[in-house]
Order: structure tokens, then sequence, then C-alpha cells
């Protein structure tokens, strides 16, 4: 998992690997700022509709509010989602300067495809975490046992979005559930490391990107 890393780390300058951090992270906060101007203009027609008169002041300021918030808890599902639609040129990068033999005999992942993977992606994280909402307030009087609890689920999670980023170009669906069930061990570890990654200020933004790559080179090297 460190060599995964370091490599990863060592080729985030490469264009290819930069051009899709940017334009993975600049589309995740175009998105955030345009649910956020949403949710701006319908609070200031609500307030508009109950009081007869505009509060801007207050709509923009429950809109920052909760953008933040959202941006906050929903950043990492949303990130992994959009950058799975880029995921494709990530891989071909580390594999074109790692693994020529496998780029040789790579199938690009379809955009449509891409796309489906990230929308599932975004689903199951947003939908098992707001399912586990509960427990993660029950694992706050313990301390540490919410963030604990939340980098397992989390890295159970990331683990098989980022595996399968890697294992679309090379496998077909059957032999991906079967390649999931010999993998889950090192997956969630690599899930894990990435989910960390998340939880670090300036660090969390290239996360993504640095978890495709990482996911790049733990698939190639069990297959060597």
């Amino acid at each position: 998992m460190t060599r995964a890393f370091l490599l990863s780390l060592g080729q985030l300058g490469d264009r290819a690997v930069l051009g899709v951090f940017a334009k993975s992270l600049g589309v995740t906060l175009a998105i955030f700022a345009v649910a956020g101007f949403a949710l701006w203009y319908a609070m200031q027609a609500v307030l508009a509709h109950w009081n007869g008169w505009g509060a801007t002041g207050l709509a923009t300021a429950f809109a920052a509010v909760v953008t933040v918030l959202a941006l906050w808890l929903l950043f990492r599902a949303v990130a992994v989602a959009v950058v799975g639609l880029f995921a494709d040129e990530v891989v071909a990068a580390v594999e074109r300067r790692h693994y020529p033999e496998a780029l040789a005999t790579a199938r690009p992942v379809p955009f449509a495809r891409g796309l489906a993977m990230g929308l599932r992606s975004a689903a199951r994280v947003i939908a098992v975490n707001l399912i586990l909402l509960p427990l993660y307030v029950v694992l706050l009087a313990t301390g540490i046992g919410t963030a604990a609890a939340f980098l397992i689920v989390n890295g159970w999670l990331l683990g098989r979005d980022l595996g399968d980023m890697v294992a679309a170009r090379h496998m077909d669906a059957g032999r991906m559930a079967a390649w999931r069930g010999e993998t889950r061990g090192r997956r969630f570890l690599l899930g894990l490391a990435d989910a960390a990654l998340f939880l670090i200020p300036v660090v969390n933004l290239a996360a993504p990107v640095l978890g495709a790559a990482m996911a790049t080179h733990l698939f190639h090297t069990r297959r060597r």
C-alpha cells in the first residue's frame, strides 16, 4: 500500500493526471455552487411568499451554511462520482508509465458506463451513511467511535468503487464479480487509506485521483 501511494503521489504532476485532477475538482465544486445557488433562490422565494418581501440576507446566510455543511459531508461522495467520469484517463496514465503490457490489452470504459458507475457509487455512499447516521451519533459519546466507524464504512465503500474503476478496463461483469470476492481484503485496505486521505485538509482535494492511481497499482501488482 505504501508503494502504491508513493508511486501515485509521484505521478500526480503528470499532465494527464493533473488534467483529471483539475477537471474533477472543477466539476465537483461547480455542482456544490449550483446547488447552493438553487437553495438560495428557493429560500428567498419561500421567504418572499411568507412575508411578502425578499429576505436576501437571511436566504444568503442559510444557503451558505447548508452548502458548507453539504460540502463537508458529501464532498467524498460527489468527488468520487465525478472522478469516475475521468478515472479511465488516470488509470491509462498509470498503466502507460508502469504497466504498458496491460495498457495494450485494456478496453477503455465508455463514458456512459463511467457515469453509471459514478452515480451508483454516490448513491451507495449517501444511502449507507444516512442509514448509519444514528450509529454515528450514538458513538459520539465514545470520543473516537464515530471517526472509526466512518473510516471503516467508507473504506469498504471506497475500496469497491476504486477497484471497479480499474477492473472494468480488463474484465467483463462475470469476472469482476469473482475478482471482488478474491480481493476483498486488499480493496478494503485501499479504501481505508483513501478514506483517511479525505480527512486531511487540502490533501482531500486530490484524494479521488490518488485513490484511482493507487487502485491501478494494487490491481496490476496482484495480477503480476
